[in-house]
């Protein structure tokens, strides 16, 4: 399969993001619905407040639509693609609601933590099922131990990659523009790997996202036009880890989402710190808040965390592809 083939998928989803996104920008400015900025967060992001939230719904609709049509397209309208956008769909669904909580009641905070949990681990547990149907390989490759081909085990890792991812790219969402370039270039990366093992349905998905992250750019860069909120971080994050899983690669994300686990892994750190010497290790987390708080300028995170990203994704295509 060639790369030209796919192009139709990201020219589809970046044409139909670019062309309803102003129209939903200026519906919800003449609404008056705009995210809330949290107090704990950066004084200089107070700005920001009142920015329209949501952004994420549109390019949502821009892959879900790409992904039916380039699936009879190319005649990879596959059980797979179908649970892929239905996970992604899914977990927007999720981050939608929250969002709404947030934009309806004024305030930062949405669903409770554990209403936001259980609605991820039920989306996990809809893929387990969808995957088991399939029958693919349940198989984990642990390292020291080799590899693990248990059901329980499998469900597990499963539910604990999709909470995890979903939620690693959501706290990652904290820039503008951060997340929308870090994922165009996670399923970018993907994509290259599903045209490796001729898995065309998982590279329309890919594909569809990268369309539709580079048209949602053009309005989140800063200073961000619209912010993608839940509905979208949610969604991408467990998007990539059961495109993951479905391609049999799962500690790949751990290099090619290495990102996301870096300030996944600053969060717990600071808290674990604060709780045990208070004492914190950086200024404030997730990390690319310390680098704003270092001095750093937002234009200068994004450029510099979208750049290592491009290089763990190249180093994992040059390693194991």
């Amino acid at each position: 399969m060639m790369l030209s083939e796919y192009l139709i998928s990201i020219v589809g989803s970046f044409a139909i993001t670019v062309i309803i996104l102003p129209l939903f920008i200026g519906y919800l400015r003449m609404k008056d619905e705009g995210q809330q900025i949290r107090e704990e967060g950066p004084s200089w992001h107070e700005k920001k407040s009142g920015t329209p939230t949501m952004g994420g719904v549109v390019f949502l609709l821009a892959i879900a639509i790409n992904n039916i049509f380039m699936g009879f397209y190319k005649h990879q309208n596959t059980l797979s693609l179908i649970i892929v956008t239905a996970v992604i769909i899914l977990f927007g669904l999720l981050g939608f609601y929250d969002d709404f909580i947030k934009v309806n009641l004024k305030r930062n905070l949405g669903l409770r933590a554990w209403q936001k949990f259980l609605g991820q681990v039920i989306i996990g547990i809809i893929f387990v099922l969808v995957y088991f149907h399939e029958k693919f390989s349940i198989s984990i490759n642990l390292p020291f131990i080799g590899d693990v081909s248990s059901v329980p085990f499998f469900i597990f890792f499963a539910i604990f990659w999709l909470v995890g991812f979903s939620n690693a790219v959501n706290l990652t969402d904290g820039l503008d523009g951060l997340v929308a370039g870090l994922t165009a270039i996670s399923y970018g990366t993907y994509g290259i790997i599903a045209l490796d093992q001729a898995r065309g349905d998982i590279a329309i998905i890919c594909f569809s996202v990268v369309g539709g992250m580079i048209a949602f750019l053009i309005y989140n860069h800063k200073p961000a036009k619209i912010f993608m909120g839940d509905v979208g971080s949610l969604a991408l994050g467990g998007g990539l880890a059961a495109i993951a899983l479905i391609l049999q690669r799962p500690w790949s994300l751990l290099l090619i989402g290495l990102i996301y686990v870096i300030e996944t892994a600053s969060v717990i750190l600071q808290v674990g710190s604060f709780k045990l010497f208070k004492r914190r290790i950086f200024k404030m987390t997730p990390i690319h808040h310390h680098f704003e708080m270092l001095g750093w300028s937002e234009w200068k995170i994004d450029i510099t965390f979208w750049f290592f990203a491009l290089i763990c994704s190249s180093i994992y295509l040059m390693i194991f592809l």
